[in-house]
């Protein structure tokens, strides 16, 4: 069966896309585009390009978690830095574009300077992994033209549109990695990641600083839950896939192996339910008696045309 699949953010949580795929590809199913933001935009740009599950489990684990985030001169305002992550992102894409994919593929971002979210298909695959990574604040914004560019699940944590728009006649498969809201007024605390920010610790104690950086993580985190839901509901995906991975911090070193398991886990247990779910009697049914409220268009979003697909020098 031929499905797109949208990849959601969630830091390190995002490796467990690479066990979601595998178990999908293991079942049968066909995935021909792919949509991604923020750590699923990682996965995406990686799958597209083509690269086989194994050989993304190889390279993410070769990873060098402790070094992702140092700071390098040309970084712009925010607390850590992309250095060690450019570096592999640069050894892993090299300078693919995305005329180069194997499957079509887009990444979201959002620009600060006018407060729209961008839909990234055209020029080098790395600016736009790099655009959709930079979580505001914590990861320096990536200037691509006249843009400056954040973290997609800014607006849109599970870019379900934008996979729609890639393949419009295949169902929407989309892997949400954001914990859902169990109750009202209940937050799933983001641990610091100690091994990242200890000299930063060090230095700013004193005034605070660390217990406000906890506290804005947490808001980010308790945002990004209600919209996802929000989202999900309005653009209406076929199936949902939701691996286990809510323990898991934005910026925790993690085994990946464990958390890849993780995504297979959350496929193997629902894999009945989601063949049914995609069969084409359930989608007619959906299509007939479904409201017609899903599935913005780039006009319902405020886009103009070149805030599609810009080619990035």
């Amino acid at each position: 069966m031929d499905i797109t699949l949208a990849l959601g953010g969630g830091g390190s949580r995002g490796h467990a896309h690479v066990g979601v795929i595998r178990r999908l590809e293991q079942a049968g199913f066909r995935i021909r585009a792919v949509a991604g933001s923020s750590a699923g935009g990682i996965v995406a740009a990686l799958y597209a390009a083509g690269y086989s599950v194994d050989e993304m489990e190889a390279q993410l684990s070769k990873v060098d978690q402790a070094h992702l985030f140092g700071r390098s001169p040309g970084d712009g305002p925010a607390l850590l830095g992309v250095a060690g992550a450019s570096k592999w992102l640069h050894e892993s894409l090299a300078k693919r574009t995305f005329d180069d994919l194997k499957i079509p593929c887009a990444l979201t971002a959002v620009d600060l300077k006018s407060g729209r979210e961008i839909i990234l298909d055209r020029g080098r695959l790395v600016d736009a992994v790099l655009a959709t990574i930079a979580l505001p604040g914590i990861l320096p914004p990536h200037q691509i033209e006249n843009y400056q560019l954040v973290d997609g699940g800014v607006l849109d944590p599970v870019p379900v549109s934008v996979a729609r728009s890639l393949a419009p006649n295949l169902p929407v498969v989309a892997v949400v990695l954001t914990p859902m809201l169990e109750q009202a007024g209940r937050l799933t605390r983001i641990p610091l990641p100690n091994h990242i920010l200890k000299p930063i610790v060090q230095r700013i104690t004193r005034f605070r600083v660390v217990q406000a950086f906890e506290v804005f993580l947490s808001a980010v985190d308790a945002a990004g839950r209600m919209l996802t839901e929000l989202r999900l509901k309005v653009d209406d995906p076929e199936a949902i896939i939701l691996p286990q991975v809510g323990h898991i911090g934005l910026l925790d070193k993690v085994d990946v192996h464990e958390v890849i398991h993780l995504g297979e886990k959350a496929v193997d247990a629902i894999l009945p339910q989601l063949r049914r779910s995609l069969a084409w009697p359930h989608r007619l049914r959906r299509r007939l008696f479904t409201p017609a409220v899903r599935g913005f268009t780039p006009a319902d979003r405020g886009f103009t045309p070149a805030d599609r697909g810009f080619n990035p020098r």
